[in-house]
């Protein structure tokens, strides 16, 4: 059994307080992990931080960017680095949450073919979800999203984070 990662427990204090609505103290502590990483940092740990500090952007554009840099790093990501943090894990399987964050924030911004274009890419990845919670999660948010851009609504969805 590998060690505790000190950065994913650094992730996940962060997490919490924006969950405890400490958003602006998770923002600071979440970009202060981001700019200790570096550009050459762990990819795991750039996928997880872009993602988290997406959810907790105020502005769109941002959360546009956050969304845009964890999908990055996914591409440097290796299913043995995802196996050393979480067992079984595959890097195509956080593929169809990245596109979905992508397609919702297009959406929202009013960009539709860019959110079809996601929205697609998240479709295709779909069957390497996991069965169970996280699965259904995923495959439920690309039904609210696909809904909401077939009605041309750009309002944020009430089962976003």
């Amino acid at each position: 059994m590998s060690a505790p990662d000190p950065t994913m427990a650094d992730v996940a204090a962060a997490v919490q307080a924006g969950r405890d609505g400490r958003r602006a103290e998770a923002r600071e502590r979440l970009t202060a992990l981001w700019e200790r990483l570096g550009p050459e940092g762990d990819p795991l740990d750039r996928v997880t931080v872009a993602h988290f500090l997406a959810d907790l952007q105020d502005d769109a554009r941002d959360e546009l960017a956050w969304d845009e840099r964890a999908l990055a790093a996914a591409g440097d990501l290796t299913d043995d680095r995802g196996h050393q943090q979480h067992a079984g894990s595959q890097v195509r399987g956080f593929l169809p949450s990245l596109h979905l964050n992508l397609a919702d924030v297009h959406r929202r911004l009013g960009n539709e073919p860019a959110a079809r274009e996601h929205l697609a890419a998240a479709d295709a990845s779909a069957p390497d979800l996991p069965g169970g919670d996280y699965g259904d999660l995923i495959r439920s948010g690309l039904e609210h999203v696909r809904a909401a851009i077939d009605r041309g609504s750009t309002d944020r969805l009430p089962t976003a984070p």
